[in-house]
């Protein structure tokens, strides 16, 4: 199949090697690439139960065999790997210019096994890749580790994709930076590549993306982007506000986790949102490889206190950083995200746990003289402070970087916790949006609202507006969605496109890229069997299917939402849960039956 360039890197880490190795193309026919192939590859290489910060884990970095081939928005790879943060399958996306050029130095992916006895970084260049001293960049930040490989290798255009001091040290929520604002930040990635002592891969290539069928690519390309250009959603909104445009709707409809969601609503929610963020701090836009979008922002903030400039922050970052923290400066916001980013930490976690110290202090159930300093909901600069020292491990922040699940239970209470499956969520209420709540549940990676964006047929009715406080057919579509999000994650598409088309689109571009026909169901076909691979990994890493749960604040009356649109709402699990899995084909305690493995071509 063309659209691949046949090979990837297997570098051992421990014996200080690097080797090329052919890509497995029946591998890549039933999981595609990105986000399937690296699965694919890691439940073969390790076994689950293994120590994700040891030198038995591995992690994958891998592109999709749409990466850099000028589909729309085709600019995305997969950073995979056991999590440290939830003990699960890791699988953290990126943007941005990195993965375009990883697959243009000549290769779809990498693997890196084992650890380096001393810092190290894996420069690829033009099919060639070779590992370097590493050790004048440990200890700095994204930024500075950018500048410095910039510098050293004299090439103003090599991408890098680097830890911050957060992964460094270990932390459990840190990411994986790349082009220095962009980050495949979920699941403590970056936490395996520091215990690697691997700071950073820097890429550089020129070579084209083989196509099957330039004439029908073309063709089928100028189609997708006429969608995007005709979307409200892919050309108005995203492009004139970012994704902070979906502050003040979420809030509006009572669906703002608010407080470590003791709240569904923040009433200061429009000074942190975009249209405050475009009249205040946002410069410019700014757009990853190949993307006519454009949903990123450039921030500056004059204020001598919050001084900084970067991307973003987004919705989840405005969110987590701010309403879930009770935090109404957008210019500390602002400032986080940038302290964030240069840290290597993931804003999500980061807010989350944040805010989940906050409760707990309020409540006296830590002390003051654990933290430091006085410490409650509303605390922009307690916020600002906390993220810097979470990246640092300095003091208190020392035990916020295992995030909020480690944190609820050091201090015997895990019923703070407001996540899944150790993972912190994102800013989608499940007390309000039943679907969400199932989606989060059932995540293979932890809470996770990228995973199947269930506001789309809750809130803007695509394909389909179904009530949100309804369970019904919530598992039918959950199910469609979970499988959509796995073969665009594998293709190497970003999510947002499916804003304007959907899997008969990508069907025909990857059926031209490749020279093979393809249509939309043998692709939710794909994204089943990476779906029931990634279940498959987290039952043999210990997982049980009784983790499918949500914090007993979101699922019962006595932790209804108080007040606002959605008062007396909770999110009832037990109605959906049993659908689901029948949906799926799994038995009725949602394990994945014979008969199902055995139809998606799955040997064990």
């Amino acid at each position: 199949m063309k659209g691949y360039q046949g090979k990837c890197l297997v570098v051992d880490l421990s014996r200080g090697t690097v080797k090329e190795s052919p890509l497995n193309m029946e591998d890549a026919r039933r999981f595609v690439g990105g986000r399937g192939l690296a699965t694919k590859m890691l439940f073969d290489m390790i076994d689950p139960r293994v120590e994700p910060l040891g030198p038995e884990n591995v992690l994958i970095m891998m592109t999709g065999p749409l990466t850099a081939s000028g589909a729309p928005s085709a600019c995305r790879y997969m950073v995979v790997t056991k999590s440290p943060l939830t003990g699960l399958v890791a699988s953290s996306n990126s943007g941005g210019f990195f993965p375009a050029e990883l697959k243009r130095a000549g290769f779809d992916g990498i693997v890196f096994k084992g650890k380096s006895p001393e810092p190290v970084y894996l420069y690829v260049h033009e099919g060639r890749a070779e590992l370097r001293d590493a050790t004048h960049l440990w200890g700095k930040t994204v930024s500075q580790t950018e500048e410095a490989l910039a510098q050293e290798l004299g090439e103003a255009r090599v991408r890098v994709a680097c830890i911050g001091p957060g992964g460094e040290r270990l932390s459990r929520i840190s990411g994986v930076m790349n082009d220095r604002y962009r980050a495949a930040g979920r699941s403590g990635v970056g936490a395996v590549m520091g215990s690697k002592n691997l700071k950073a891969v820097v890429a550089r290539g020129t070579s084209d993306v083989p196509i099957g069928d330039p004439g029908g690519f073309r063709a089928a390309v100028k189609a997708a982007r006429e969608k995007i250009r005709t979307s409200p959603t892919t050309s108005e909104l995203f492009p004139e506000l970012g994704t902070a445009v979906l502050v003040n709707p979420m809030n509006n409809l009572g669906m703002f986790p608010t407080l470590n969601f003791r709240e569904a609503t923040f009433d200061a929610a429009e000074k942190i949102s975009a249209e405050t963020m475009k009249g205040t701090i946002v410069k410019r836009k700014k757009a990853c490889y190949g993307c006519t979008i454009a949903c990123t922002r450039w921030s500056e903030v004059d204020d001598p206190k919050y001084a900084c400039k970067g991307e973003g922050p987004e919705y989840e970052t405005v969110w987590a950083l701010g309403a879930l923290c009770g935090v109404d400066n957008l210019h500390a916001v602002a400032k986080a995200n940038c302290l964030c980013n240069d840290l290597g930490l993931d804003t999500m976690s980061v807010g989350g746990t944040i805010a989940c110290a906050m409760e707990m202090a309020e409540d006296g159930v830590i002390p003051e003289a654990d933290i430091g300093f006085k410490l409650g909901f509303g605390d922009a600069d307690a916020m600002v402070k906390l993220t810097e020292m979470i990246g640092y491990r300095e003091g208190f922040g020392d035990v916020l970087a295992e995030g909020s699940y480690l944190l609820a239970v050091k201090y015997g209470r895990p019923e703070y916790f407001q996540g899944v499956k150790r993972q912190e969520p994102a800013g989608y209420d499940p007390r309000a949006s039943q679907g969400m709540g199932l989606a989060y549940a059932t995540s293979n990676r932890g809470a996770c609202h990228v995973r199947a964006f269930m506001i789309g047929v809750e809130v803007f009715g695509a394909p389909v507006k179904l009530e949100p406080s309804a369970t019904a057919e919530k598992a039918h579509w959950l199910k469609i969605f979970q499988d959509t999000s796995a073969f665009t994650d594998a293709l190497g598409f970003c999510n947002f496109v499916l804003q304007a088309f959907g899997g008969e689109e990508m069907a025909e571009m990857f059926s031209r890229t490749t020279g093979e026909s393809f249509g939309w169901d043998d692709l939710l076909k794909v994204g089943e069997r990476i779906w029931n691979l990634e279940r498959l990994f987290n039952i043999r890493a210990g997982m049980n299917p009784a983790d499918d749960v949500l914090p007993l604040r979101q699922m019962t009356p006595e932790g209804a939402i108080p007040r606002g649109p959605t008062r007396g709402q909770h999110n009832r699990l037990g109605e959906m849960l049993p659908e689901y899995y029948q949906e799926r084909g799994w038995d009725s305690s949602g394990m994945p039956t014979p008969e199902k493995l055995a139809e998606l071509g799955i040997e064990l």
